[in-house]
């Protein structure tokens, strides 16, 4: 499968590596805002055609997909060009500014025939799978809690008056959408979306929130959710049911699942998981193109598109708009 990419960072670096790993990832494709840049980056992968320009990606002959990880500002726009192209897309997350930017990218896929998945890792790897299939044993859930605190490399430069992309409202940035949605799409993938919720948040002065919290409710339970881009947090995720707790070490990238039941029994049910985080949302995006298929059964649009209404809900209550809000 003949691969370009939009980013020249690192999540783009460990995307490609980890990619590699299928076997069935080819990278043909590098664009950048400049070819000096893009020069550099493709040089550490066998020197893939470089593109300064996303329509003259769009247009080549030697690309079937592209993973997008540009600031968050541009993926809608980007998606749909591609798409229009006929090009299949796996776009990181989150997956766009608003609800109205996915239901766009959604409408481009169907229109056009191609794969559009969100590139929500940890929904996608085997632990999390462990999590759904053993979820039964709990018994009635009561509340899903979970949190994603870790702080930024670039909140020392922000506190000098540096304001990097990632505090930056202009590239649709912040906590909520950088770390919280981790939280949240794997609640809506177990228990669907939520009847309400209410949200807070620490605002920093570039106008993005530094971190926050939401309480998700449901018909007979409720979620809760913090999420933090200037503190740490070493709280693992719980599912707590009346019959006992499931304990998820850590939500965007769980590696050790169990439960703890009611009687004081433990019964442990992490799997096997070798292969570095990424992989399996690659492996996912290419088996359902080599199968024909274009939406994912597990980051399926639906989910994308209600995680994305929940967060714009949340910054509504809290305050926070971006350039690409409708009025």
């Amino acid at each position: 499968m003949r691969f370009g990419t939009i980013g020249t960072n690192w999540i783009t670096e460990r995307f490609i590596q980890a990619a590699l790993e299928t076997e069935q990832f080819v990278l043909t494709a590098v664009y950048s805002r400049t070819e000096e840049k893009g020069k550099e980056f493709a040089a550490k992968f066998g020197d893939p055609k470089v593109f300064t320009e996303v329509k003259v990606l769009a247009e080549s002959a030697d690309v079937d997909a592209v993973y997008i990880a540009s600031p968050n500002s541009l993926h809608a726009e980007q998606a749909i060009l591609l798409m229009d192209h006929g090009k299949h897309v796996l776009c990181e997350k989150p997956m766009a500014s608003n609800a109205a930017e996915v239901r766009r990218m959604i409408e481009a896929a169907r229109r056009n025939g191609v794969l559009l998945m969100e590139a929500l890792k940890s929904t996608l790897m085997p632990n999390f799978r462990a999590v759904q299939d053993n979820l039964y044993k709990i018994g009635r859930v009561r509340r899903y809690f979970s949190s994603y605190c870790q702080y930024s490399s670039r909140y020392d430069a922000f506190k000098e008056g540096k304001v990097l992309n990632a505090f930056n409202p202009a590239f649709s940035n912040g906590s909520l959408m950088d770390l919280g949605v981790y939280c949240i799409y794997p609640m809506v993938t177990l228990f669907g979306k939520p009847e309400s919720v209410q949200a807070s948040a620490v605002m920093l002065p570039s106008g993005v929130d530094g971190e926050g919290s939401l309480i998700a409710r449901y018909p007979d339970m409720d979620g809760v959710i913090m999420y933090s881009k200037i503190t740490d947090s070493y709280v693992p995720t719980e599912i707590q049911g009346e019959n006992g707790t499931m304990v998820i070490d850590k939500i965007n990238q769980p590696y050790d699942v169990k439960i703890l039941y009611r009687d004081g029994t433990t019964e442990e049910l992490s799997r096997s998981q070798p292969q570095e985080s990424m992989y399996y949302e690659a492996l996912e995006f290419i088996e359902l193109l080599q199968s024909g298929r274009r939406e994912s059964e597990i980051n399926t649009h639906a989910r994308s598109l209600a995680v994305a209404e929940l967060m714009e809900e949340a910054r509504r209550q809290f305050g926070l708009r971006y350039a690409a809000d409708q009025d």
